[in-house]
């Protein structure tokens, strides 16, 4: 039990015959992977108790922001929060790969899709540990960026749609092979990419080392991916998803409540 994060309780499942893709997390397969090894090894698999809950959007929606106003609201109405955002830039070497790659340090790589979508994996795989040990230890881990940023920005770089052949075999690296817990709630913070693009371009002005990377700087992508990212809501992909008018100011509020799920003492 040595890899079980602190604090989790344990339950004995039994394998099903099938693996769905896209299945959510549920209290019966926790770790997200039914029929599938748990990240602790063996019959035993942990139950994570806190809530996992990820915020998607383009580059430049204003993530950050609203997660900060999130963990705010849900930290004044008692619950205790944990943060990542993906990549994890200076803390993980495959999302230093990642900003390498981005900004043309590494020659070519950028250029596959492929192998970006599995250096972003990767960096969420070491980061399994950290995952764990902050869904056991609180009420709320709230991720900026998570598996859908993958799915979103890979399928609108290969024009395919969220149910198309890259998104099936992402669910098969991130969530089957790699252990990856599906979320208990996606929040897609949507803005018209215009708007995302013009965001961006005033946070690379007034940070010098916030530089728009090859992803951030193409606008056409960019509106690509809008339209993945509300596919893949339209579908529930691996959780239900919320999805917040990015324009106006968000009713942090009404979004704290759905994220603790309604539950007692909150």
């Amino acid at each position: 039990m040595d890899g079980c994060p602190r604090g989790a309780e344990f339950v004995r499942v039994d394998p099903p015959t099938v693996v769905a893709a896209g299945l959510p997390r549920s209290e019966e397969h926790p770790c997200g992977v039914p029929g599938q090894p748990s990240v602790c090894g063996g019959e035993l698999q942990c139950t994570l108790v806190g809530r996992l809950v990820v915020v998607e959007g383009l580059d430049g929606a204003g993530k950050n922001t609203l997660t900060g106003k999130l963990t705010e609201t849900l930290r004044e109405r008692g619950a205790t929060i944990a943060r990542i955002a993906f990549p994890r830039y200076g803390t993980g070497v495959h999302a230093d790969l990642v900003a390498d790659a981005l900004h043309g340090r590494l020659g070519d790589l950028s250029e596959s899709v492929y192998g970006m979508a599995l250096l972003f994996a990767l960096d969420r795989r070491d980061a399994i540990g950290e995952i764990q040990d902050a869904l056991a230890t609180h009420d709320v881990l709230l991720l900026d960026r998570y598996v859908a940023s993958n799915a979103a920005y890979c399928a609108a770089r290969l024009g395919e749609p969220a149910d198309g052949p890259f998104v099936s075999w992402l669910y098969e690296l991130e969530v089957a092979r790699f252990g990856l817990p599906a979320p208990d709630l996606h929040v897609l913070l949507r803005v018209p990419p215009e708007v995302a693009g013009q965001r961006a371009r005033q946070r690379e002005r007034a940070d010098a080392a916030r530089s728009r990377d090859a992803y951030e700087s193409n606008a056409e992508l960019q509106a690509r991916c809008a339209r993945v990212y509300d596919e893949l809501a339209e579908a529930r992909w691996l959780a239900p998803w919320h999805v917040v008018d990015g324009a106006i100011e968000p009713d942090v509020s009404t979004l704290a409540a759905e994220v603790l799920g309604q539950r007692a003492g909150y």
